[in-house]
């Protein structure tokens, strides 16, 4: 019997180019959701794809010498490939290019201005061209963008603009009457606190600059922008009509259960996007979630940089399946996660290789050799055996506990602890003991039944975060997957089942120098291919004519080239800094000191000063808002999602006019470069500092 309906979405994939593991975690995450609430009784219902417009996209497609439809369906097949390899089991793949999502975008600016909720008027300022975004003088950061560090110019463009401050108050009463909406709830803080309580501008909503969007059919020359055009295809991807009110599918699944999306996209969808549906009369989704960012070593990837997985080329490694359990396991449920190549060596052999495959390969193994392959249930329980079968049919309750929560690392957790406990009772039972006396042969036969059963309870609840292993699973032990609701009960398992006879390890351990040796290999390819391209890019650049685009992709090589030469050049015998000491003090007075870990979740730059950046950032369970004169060499884009040492016990003080609840520490050069102290290794937030 059916649980109900439940509509899940992801944000769309942007069509700049390939998507890379830290994008793809959103996918893995959405379809383990989408796939456990299936198993779990939903009706489930699951929409992603891609966004396809934008000044942004017309500029790639220059720059590879296409049309931007050309590249956007060269871009949206990759994107799609990895969702595919990824194993994600989406109903829609939605383009923003499709005609029927196009054909209701027109609509729905249509209806917002003839409801009187948009306007036309011009925008003014410093322009980014990376970003597709205006900024005021103050907001530059040294004369940059404030969020990529790019340059800017001066433009003016004629726009529609959206009436935001009408709905705002409406708003803001609803997400106090519903603490569920923005989760988790540091998220709901930034937004309540940095946006909606300080008061909302008017939001751009068409563009006149470029031409690759969804035109204005009323008004020619103007393009539906990004905000109305990207962010409705949630409700079109079901069969939204602006006219007749939508399709059976749409009046079944609206509102959405769960908006999965990025942290760093969190404002769009929960401010500008549920005013929007407010203009439009539809209700709200039930529940945003703002994941955080899987992070390279700790830095955002970056072809750039040169520090970007793709999550093909670690499948080619690791496995699909392996590649999954780790974007899973590893990603807590507010801070950021950590990938590197080591540590997924490292995840893979202890986790997948031992606990796991050597679990299933023993019992296997073990039917095999004592029983022909025959596992059944003769009654001879043991001592152990109680408390073994309350853990395995406890899990279900746990994981769904886990689930209900969105905290999916920590229900992946749970199953591991049942598998866990399954190579534990065999260590508690020693079946290698058992079998050398014969009397002792049914209570050998009872073990590995009870290992049989345990087993098949637990991949039943993997399946949904790894389904290819559980169907391996399935297919060694000769059975079905489990139904959810028969998963707290002990002895389904068919007693007389013949295991099949295929003893091949799930996972078989992985040397590191051979993973890393293949990493290099891996790294260099993706630098040469990426020189590549971005050489072709200036070319074709200097042949459109766009000479400030091509000396920007110029400047941004020669950059990075002399940064390595830098960092290569450093020797041992640069000259050793003096320190001055100050005055001695006590340990009583250093002790009065509290430092601890906390994680920027927002950062902008003080619009009075040219020193400041303030930032909000979570301590444990709380937000603090801490003002820094780093500004000079940190964009507000750099801290978003940084771990910083905090001095949380220092009186608040007011600087610029804004108040300051706290120090983050840094390192200061003889030439008064800052650098930020942060955590050698990943600690969450609100770790204590000893």
């Amino acid at each position: 019997m059916s649980k109900g309906k439940y509509y899940i979405t992801t944000a769309i994939a942007y069509t700049s180019g390939k998507p890379h593991i830290g994008n793809c975690y959103e996918i893995v995450l959405a379809d383990a959701i989408a796939r456990y609430k299936r198993a779990d009784g939903y009706d489930v219902y699951f929409l992603t794809g891609s966004d396809e417009h934008g000044q942004k996209v017309e500029t790639r497609a220059v720059e590879a010498g296409m049309s931007p439809k050309e590249f956007v369906d060269e871009v949206a097949g990759i994107i799609k490939g990895q969702w595919d390899l990824m194993g994600a089991t989406y109903d829609r793949f939605i383009r923003t290019t499709d005609e029927d999502h196009e054909k209701q975008i027109q609509k729905i600016f249509k209806k917002f201005y003839d409801q009187g909720d948009i306007y036309k008027g011009a925008y003014e300022g410093m322009y980014c061209g990376e970003c597709e975004a205006f900024y005021t003088e103050t907001q530059l950061a040294e004369g940059k963008c404030p969020v990529c560090g790019g340059s800017v110019h001066q433009a003016r463009e004629e726009a529609y603009f959206f009436k935001m401050k009408k709905y705002a108050p409406r708003l803001i009463e609803y997400i106090n009457e519903h603490p569920e909406f923005i989760q988790p709830v540091s998220r709901k803080n930034e937004m309540m606190n940095n946006f909606l309580l300080p008061g909302l501008q008017d939001l751009c909503v068409s563009r006149t600059s470029f031409k690759w969007g969804i035109p204005v059919d009323f008004d020619p020359g103007h393009v539906v922008y990004v905000w109305v055009d990207a962010l409705s295809n949630y409700i079109t991807g079901i069969g939204y009509d602006a006219d007749t009110g939508g399709s059976d599918l749409f009046r079944k699944n609206w509102p959405a259960d769960l908006h999965l999306i990025g942290k760093d996209i969190i404002r769009f969808h929960t401010i500008y996007w549920p005013i929007f549906l407010m203009a439009l009369g539809l209700p709200l989704p039930k529940q945003i979630f703002g994941h955080p960012w899987l992070l390279q070593s700790g830095e955002k990837m970056s072809k750039s940089k040169g520090n970007v997985i793709y999550f093909d080329d670690m499948a080619d490694v690791f496995g699909v399946d392996a590649v999954r359990y780790f974007v899973l396991h590893e990603m807590p449920y507010e801070n950021d996660g950590v990938i590197s190549w080591e540590l997924m060596v490292e995840r893979f052999n202890s986790d997948l290789a031992n606990t796991l495959g050597n679990l299933v390969n023993r019992t296997i193994a073990m039917s095999v050799k004592y029983f022909d392959g025959v596992v059944e249930d003769l009654g001879a329980d043991g001592a152990v055996d109680q408390d073994f079968i309350s853990v395995i049919t406890s899990c279900y309750e746990k994981v769904e506990e886990k689930m209900e929560e969105l905290r999916v690392a920590d229900a992946l957790t749970e199953i591991f602890n049942l598998f866990k406990r399954c190579n534990k009772y065999i260590d508690e039972t020693e079946p290698w003991v058992l079998a050398r006396e014969e009397d002792k042969k049914d209570r050998l036969a009872t073990v590995l039944y009870n290992l049989a059963e345990g087993i098949t309870i637990g991949a039943s609840l993997l399946a949904p975060f790894m389904p290819k292993t559980a169907e391996r699973i399935f297919a060694q032990l000769c059975t079905k997957p489990r139904a959810f609701d028969t998963l707290s009960s002990f002895g389904q398992y068919p007693s007389g089942t013949k295991v099949g006879e295929d003893t091949q390890m799930l996972f078989a351990r992985k040397d590191q120098e051979e993973v890393l040796s293949r990493t290099a290999e891996i790294a260099k390819k993706q630098r040469e291919e990426y020189l590549k391209t971005q050489e072709a890019a200036i070319k074709n650049l200097r042949n459109a004519g766009m000479h400030a685009e091509a000396e920007r992709i110029e400047q941004a090589l020669k950059g990075k080239d002399a940064a390595q030469d830098t960092d290569m050049s450093r020797t041992k015998d640069d000259e050793a800094v003096h320190l001055e000491i100050r005055e001695e003090i006590t340990y009583d007075t250093f002790a009065g000191c509290q430092f601890a870990i906390g994680e920027v979740i927002a950062c902008e730059a003080v619009e009075k000063s040219k020193k400041l950046l303030c930032m909000q950032v979570a301590v444990g369970d709380q937000v603090r808002q801490i003002l820094s004169g780093i500004r000079k060499y940190y964009t507000p884009q750099e801290m978003v999602g940084k771990k910083v040492v905090v001095l949380v016990n220092l009186k608040p003080v007011t600087l610029a006019g804004m108040e300051s609840e706290g120090m983050i520490l840094s390192a200061e050069a003889p030439d008064g470069t800052l650098s930020l102290l942060v955590p050698e290794k990943e600690v969450p937030a609100g770790s204590t500092v000893a």
